[in-house]
């Protein structure tokens, strides 16, 4: 199985690279073009949204989610329209998702009412297996700091490699190589923006975006797999566990 993900987009993203999210390209910046003067941003334009709605359209695209933690001027956008991005989306075949309590947003391939499929821009990027422990993790981390109270919670590197380790089944003999590609696995989760650099190398803060992307009936059935794969006496596929990630984004 496999999850609809954002670096998928190719077309449309080669036509949006003349923008870029930090509002300056080229010297222009945002008050040079303010939704008040004109929605034409330049010659031929026949664009119906202004410059900070095709900002924040544009960040939808080309990224997993958008939240007011990382992207403050974008989410604001969105928020005071929503119903107009969300169209520019439907008319791509993607549903727009809003989490207005966790302050976060994102996209997933929209379905027909018959079920069929629509053509898309995203691509199936399935979750490794250690990528998939590594979500599990962080999402117990954030339920448990929320629960406790924290507007923010954090965590150690060390302790996602051991979190992963301790899933290592008994007939697996790799140690050098498992705690590689968990601490890969680590990398990959920063890209994504799941993880949050801070100051220290060996420390992130999670993004809140983690628990809606990832439904806890699918946490569940992964936790089950992974302890049965584990007790195991035939050593199991190893993409058998990212496999149970399939649209993972669209589960919500």
């Amino acid at each position: 199985m496999s999850v609809e993900t954002d670096p998928g987009i190719d077309d449309v993203e080669a036509g949006f690279e003349a923008v870029i999210e930090d509002g300056i390209e080229d010297g222009i910046e945002d008050d040079e073009l303010s939704d008040d003067v004109s929605f034409s941003l330049f010659e031929g334009d026949e664009g119906g949204l202004a410059y900070a709605q095709r900002r924040a359209l544009v960040t939808l695209l080309k990224q997993r989610f958008i939240s007011a933690r990382t992207h403050p001027r974008d989410w604001e956008v969105l928020v005071e329209h929503e119903r107009l991005l969300r169209s520019r989306l439907n008319d791509l075949f993607l549903d727009l998702q809003v989490d207005r309590t966790r302050e976060v947003a994102w996209k997933r391939q929209a379905t027909s009412e018959t079920g069929s499929r629509f053509p898309t821009m995203l691509y199936d990027a399935a979750w490794s297996r250690e990528e998939t422990l590594v979500l599990v993790h962080l999402r117990d981390r954030l339920r448990a700091g929320a629960a406790s109270g924290d507007a923010r919670v954090f965590v150690d590197r060390e302790d996602i490699v051991g979190y992963v380790a301790s899933f290592r089944p008994s007939h697996a003999t790799d140690a050098a190589g498992d705690e590689k590609r968990a601490r890969n696995a680590i990398t990959s989760i920063v890209k994504s923006g799941l993880l949050i650099a801070t100051g220290s190398e060996e420390r992130f803060e999670i993004s809140e975006a983690v628990e809606p992307l990832i439904p806890l009936e699918l946490l569940k059935e992964l936790l089950e797999a992974l302890v049965a794969a584990n007790a195991s006496e035939v050593p199991p596929d190893p993409d058998d566990a990212a496999d149970l990630f399939d649209d993972v984004a669209e589960e919500q």
